[in-house]
């Protein structure tokens, strides 16, 4: 048993119940990999590109570390056929799903001996995917960058770790000790963070988009995209300013799918200011300095820092204001 948070770190054969977001682009094999050499849960990000990219990430994953790692499938995908089939003949250790019922392949998975664990962001998915077989899953609040639902992760994981019988993972808005341990408190097992680390040292997303979160104010955080039915929390930008604008017009969908073809990779690898889509979650503002993976590790699971906000819950500091 581990001292942080037992049940997913045994399950998942990490040192701390830390597992690094799935971030289009921005999480690859440098990151994956040092986010699980540091003893968390390094994960490669699918996203929407090839199946190639996918599977030189993963045997970069392998030359650089024995340690866990996952890869976190997009079901929106054009390649998501492919890519299931990637980590079901890698024999991927951990799978993590998003943007989608992932039922036609979870089987496949578990027979390979892969570990399922779907984000969810409703009670009603949340006990679909436990009847399903998954393993665990990582609840995400609306706070989280990129595609978020409607429920904030104050709300969303007390009802989710209410509702199902497998351990429930916390992401969205967690970027420090005290949010890792308010976490604990709503009961989830262990955290998801995404945006801290884009400022890790070996993310190797543009300066400009790092440079971006290190900036951002706490009213910098914008959700696009709400009428096509999945909204993206990004940060304020031109591209952001023109969608904003478009959601109004005639045939808005359309134009919103247009404009946001690409803008990812455009911000990811090019850091570019006018067509680029950065997606942080509302914690950016919280954030203002690069570290490395390990540092940030140390911080989240800061044993001093949690061991003081446990006394002042249980002696009743906290009431006493």
């Amino acid at each position: 048993m581990h001292k942080y948070g037992g049940t997913i770190c045994d399950m998942l054969g990490i040192d701390y119940p830390l597992i690094q977001g799935g971030m289009a682009w921005v999480s690859n094999a440098s990151l994956a990999a040092a986010v699980s050499m540091a003893g968390g849960l390094g994960v490669i990000a699918a996203g929407n590109a090839p199946p190639e990219w996918v599977a030189e990430q993963i045997r970069k994953v392998r030359e650089k570390t024995d340690k866990p790692f996952g890869v976190n499938v997009m079901l929106l995908s054009p390649y998501v056929e492919d890519v299931a089939r990637i980590v079901t003949e890698e024999r991927v250790p951990i799978v993590i799903t998003g943007a989608g019922n992932p039922s036609s392949y979870v089987r496949t998975w578990k027979e390979a001996g892969c570990i399922v664990a779907p984000v969810v962001a409703s009670r009603a998915l949340a006990m679909m995917m436990q009847r399903m077989g998954a393993d665990f899953l990582i609840a995400e609040g609306c706070e989280a960058g990129g595609h978020i639902g409607e429920l904030t992760t104050m709300v969303l994981v007390p009802d989710i770790v209410r509702s199902v019988g497998i351990p429930v993972v916390a992401a969205g808005g967690i970027f420090d000790a005290d949010t890792v341990a308010a976490a604990f408190c709503l009961g989830a097992k262990g955290v998801q963070v995404g945006t801290r680390f884009i400022l890790a040292e070996e993310c190797t997303a543009h300066e400009e988009y790092k440079n971006r979160i290190i900036k951002a104010k706490d009213i910098d955080s914008k959700v696009t995209g709400r009428i096509t039915g999945h909204p993206v929390r990004v940060l304020r930008s031109p591209l952001v300013r023109v969608m904003a604008r478009v959601e109004y017009e005639e045939n808005a969908v359309e134009k919103l799918e247009e404009l946001g073809v690409g803008s990812l990779q455009n911000a990811v690898l090019y850091g570019d200011k006018d067509n680029g889509s950065f997606m942080a979650g509302q914690c950016a503002c919280m954030l203002d300095r690069v570290q490395t993976a390990a540092e940030i590790i140390r911080e989240l699971f800061d044993e001093e820092r949690l061991k003081s906000i446990c006394n002042q819950v249980f002696c009743g500091r906290l009431l006493e204001g």
